[in-house]
């Protein structure tokens, strides 16, 4: 943490020269005016004066309180002296809070880069970068009319860059920014990656749009030949690229009643390590639930909160081949919103000779007020997971989660979140077996 409050200070004193909260183009606010901003605007508002740089950050700090249990028979595996299906007791805590660095660059007229690295996370708890992008909205230096005129309604996004598959992923928690989120976890099958690719997008005045794109579909990037055999194919694995798609509908229709509709898909035929469903670095926010102690310790993981640094959430596993379809729904008409995800995924890993399938729906319900700020919200998720487990077989994890939130500036929010899931169907001798978990975190964040 000593590294993070020398950057935090660092921050505080950069010379007012860098301060540029309101001279960034096309830019989404990392602050309570981010909430329900998805792609970036293509109004043109902020005028171009010169090369900008604004430098921002995201603290948040949680305390938890969770009880857990389950009702899986003891299972003392080779190399173990004692069960692994026990569940490692819990207290009443705070959790490691963690936090992020944003640096946002104007570069040129429509033109502008983002860094964003993680200072302190559950599962790195040094600093180390997330990614980075460049945006073009404009292409001044094409000198083109025709250009010109074509990128008012297209902008282009390169470099590595979360995956826009879906529309959930603009509000989750990420690391310590947990701002635009409404509650204090993600979902349970949390899509979510940084791969090295371009994303284009077309914006009609209509309130259509789509967005085509190609990745590397990996978050750690090689060029060393893969000597891995996929088993369905006999062959090495090809690394292949991902590609990816969205068509969808945003529009306020009046002053009162805003809709957004999208589907999305996400294509990966071959690759040596996909992670569109695991790829979240800094970790779950709900911390050491449903665990086991003797796994823990046998862990050659450094840091005793990295092992299951994802717990509370699930992932099916597809590392090798992966087809992904997200469908959303977005409401608000007055203070009153609907978030609505529909997804079906169909994948495997390279040892696996047939396709496994996971399906994810999920409703958020959300109340603004008063009616001028919007500075406080209540909310309700429901959250369900079907999948074919590999090793397992079907499985089901269910979750409910109530909030309450306040935003005592556009940068300062608390929110307190009652959660309550509940694991189905999995094996006698596996940890999840009747496993629940449920109780109250309470969060405070901080976004510049």
């Amino acid at each position: 943490m000593k590294n993070l409050y020398l950057l935090l200070v660092t921050i505080v004193v950069l010379p007012f020269s860098l301060k540029a909260q309101e001279t960034i183009q096309f830019y989404r606010p990392n602050d309570q005016r981010g909430i329900n901003v998805f792609e970036t605007h293509k109004q043109d508002t902020v005028p171009f004066t010169g090369l900008k740089v604004k430098v921002g950050g995201n603290f948040e700090l949680t305390y938890q309180a969770l009880k857990e249990s389950n009702t899986a028979v003891s299972y003392i595996p080779a190399g173990y002296t004692s069960s692994v299906t026990t569940l490692q007791p819990l207290t009443h805590g705070f959790q490691l809070p963690m936090a992020n660095l944003n640096l946002d660059i104007q570069l040129a007229d429509g033109v502008r880069m983002n860094l964003t690295q993680y200072l302190a996370s559950r599962h790195h708890e040094n600093t180390w970068v997330k990614g980075g992008y460049i945006q073009f909205d404009k292409l001044p230096f094409l000198h083109s009319d025709v250009i010109d005129d074509i990128m008012k309604s297209v902008s282009i996004r390169i470099g590595q860059n979360d995956v826009d598959y879906g529309d959930q992923h603009y509000r989750r928690t990420d690391g310590g920014n947990t701002i635009y989120n409404p509650f204090i976890e993600n979902y349970l099958m949390d899509e979510f990656s940084t791969e090295l690719g371009a994303q284009f997008y077309y914006f009609h005045k209509s309130g259509l749009f789509v967005m085509g794109g190609i990745t590397d579909g990996l978050l750690n990037e090689t060029v060393v030949k893969s000597t891995k055999i996929d088993a369905k194919t006999g062959a090495p694995i090809a690394n292949d690229p991902a590609l990816l798609g969205k068509i969808g509908f945003d529009k306020q229709v009046n002053n009162d009643f805003r809709i957004r509709i999208s589907g999305s898909v996400y294509t990966a035929a071959s690759d040596y390590s996909n992670t569109l469903m695991s790829g979240d670095r800094t970790g779950s926010h709900y911390y050491n639930v449903m665990e086991n102690a003797a796994v823990a310790a046998a862990t050659t993981l450094n840091e005793a909160v990295d092992y299951n640094f994802t717990s509370g959430r699930v992932s099916p596993g597809f590392s090798n081949e992966i087809h992904a379809f997200m469908g959303n729904l977005f409401l608000k008409y007055r203070g009153l919103e609907f978030f609505g995800t529909a997804e079906n995924v169909t994948g495997r890993a390279a040892s696996e000779l047939n396709n496994r399938w996971a399906t994810q729906y999920a409703g958020d319900l959300i109340y603004r007020f008063p009616a001028d700020k919007e500075n406080f919200w209540l909310g309700f998720r429901y959250n369900t997971v079907s999948m074919n487990l590999a090793g397992t077989g079907d499985i089901k994890v269910n979750r409910e989660a109530g909030s309450f939130g306040w935003f005592l500036t556009k940068n300062i929010m608390m929110k307190t979140e009652y959660v309550n899931q509940q694991y189905k169907d999995y094996p006698a001798n596996n940890i999840l077996n009747g496993g629940k978990f449920n109780g109250v975190l309470l969060e405070a964040s901080i976004a510049f």
